[in-house]
């Protein structure tokens, strides 16, 4: 057959520009740091506990995708026990049946995720997540699987069992999945190392790792894990559960993770005496006290957003709306916002009514998540806080105006008062989205539980 030489070396030069292209970015993917601002997504707890299966999954992604992802959205999340076949919402039963591979390493249920057969694990759905322009996470919990230990099963890529990666005297306090692995010896990282590349080759983009965090805190897994996931060259992101972590630990939390908890499990309730469930009010003291350790890629997570339908079959509770009334929910997404938390939503989301859909798709206040520095509380009472922040781009101030108490209260302060030094700023509301004129000071009436957020600029 004849070939045109000029015309096959122009292919070949193209070839070659292109495999190098790949190649270099290739090599630089794992060097890009992941979470650079605090994600963004949906989890799969507060609307279907332990129970979401790949099609109600799947709806979910596609909502999301539509509804979401023009607004920054990127991640969905599937929480617990993915691997149990017959799960029950609120999950950690001792009589699960579980799938695991040959090597000790869970494996989707094919009665749930039937992409999942073939031994695909999780990569159809990744595929299909990633088709939309959308991140895949999965949950974990600490530890090597019980069942691997008794039948003592060879960890993949190494010469070790997992009798040798078991710390037997260790288990979770409330799941009984898993041993805790034992981090002082070889065996624990190779156990490690074989899911992170397991979850790597799927393609999952995030883990979210359970019973870790705090009761108890487990500092030595954490940083096996860590070191796993990096080694895999993927850019995973790796969230720490439960909370509250312990704040003395803030720098190690910083290496090893993205995200890590500073609470128990925040649901639709406004204020909690016992430590499960927390509510919205009771994370201001929490976030107070973390707001110093955001930094790009390293986020304190105040947890996920139990708005909108919590169904139907929610981590805790009966199915139903969110109880919190409509100022709570904008606290909530206020409060998360100039903290700069992640930002997880919880619930049903095709269920979305167009308050809820309204709360997530304000530009302005994603902004102050996802564009802002130096946030911190400036005036903490007994009935209102203030905090105050600062656009990354630009000049100005971010403010915002929180009523704690369960009476409507005045906010009233000099711009002096709050550490500003401009006698006159110009406002603009942010939910509201329209400007309000130059004010010499701030001078409100917030409902109870509820609260203002302003963008200050020099008039």
């Amino acid at each position: 057959m004849y070939h045109d030489r000029k015309l096959v070396s122009s292919y070949c030069i193209l070839f070659l520009t292109i495999t190098t292209a790949m190649s270099a970015l290739a090599q630089k993917a794992p060097d890009d740091p992941p979470a650079l601002t605090p994600p963004m997504g949906w989890n799969s707890y507060d609307g279907y506990g332990v129970t979401i299966n790949e099609a109600d999954f799947k709806a979910n992604a596609d909502w999301f995708a539509t509804h979401l992802q023009p607004f920054g959205w990127q991640y969905v999340v599937i929480d617990a026990e993915w691997y149990v076949t017959d799960p029950v919402p609120e999950g950690n039963s001792k009589t699960f049946h579980f799938v695991m591979d040959s090597f000790g390493r869970y494996l989707p249920a094919l009665n749930r995720f039937p992409s999942a057969a073939s031994d695909a694990g999780f990569k159809p759905l990744a595929d299909y997540v990633h088709s939309l322009g959308l991140k895949l996470g999965i949950h974990i919990l600490r530890g090597i699987p019980k069942q691997a230990v008794e039948r003592n099963l060879a960890i993949a890529g190494s010469q070790y069992h997992a009798a040798e990666a078991a710390d037997t005297s260790d288990t979770c306090p409330w799941n009984y999945d898993n041993y805790g692995v034992a981090t002082s010896k070889p065996a624990g990282q190779a156990y490690y190392d074989s899911i992170a590349q397991l979850y790597a080759n799927w393609g999952v983009d995030l883990v979210k790792a359970d019973c870790i965090s705090s009761h108890p805190y487990k500092g030595e897994e954490i940083r096996l894990l860590s070191t796993a996931l990096r080694k895999t060259g993927r850019p995973i992101v790796l969230s720490l559960s439960p909370g509250p972590s312990p704040v003395e630990k803030a720098e190690e939390l910083r290496q090893y993770a993205q995200m890590w908890r500073i609470s128990d499990d925040i649901w639709d309730v406004w204020h909690s005496d016992s430590p499960y469930p927390q509510g919205v009010g009771d994370q201001f003291a929490n976030a107070a006290k973390w707001a110093q350790f955001s930094e790009a890629g390293h986020w304190p997570d105040a947890d996920m957003l139990p708005i909108g339908r919590l169904g139907p079959a929610p981590g805790w509770g009966k199915p139903r709306d969110t109880r919190l009334t409509h100022d709570e929910q904008r606290t909530l997404l206020t409060l998360w916002s100039m903290f700069r938390s992640p930002l997880m939503i919880g619930g049903e989301l095709p269920a979305a009514d167009d308050w809820t859909i309204s709360l997530l798709t304000n530009p302005e206040v994603i902004a102050v998540d996802q564009q802002s520095t130096n946030s911190h509380p400036v005036i903490s009472t007994d009935r209102t806080v203030v905090w105050l922040s600062q656009p990354s781009a630009g000049s100005g101030y971010y403010l915002a105006a929180f009523n704690i108490s369960d009476h409507a209260q005045k906010v009233h302060y000099q711009w002096k008062e709050l550490g500003l030094t401009s006698a006159e700023y110009k406002a603009r509301d942010l939910w509201q989205r329209k400007d309000m004129g130059t004010a010499k000071e701030i001078d409100l009436l917030v409902p109870s539980h509820g609260c203002a957020l302003y963008r200050l600029a020099l008039p």
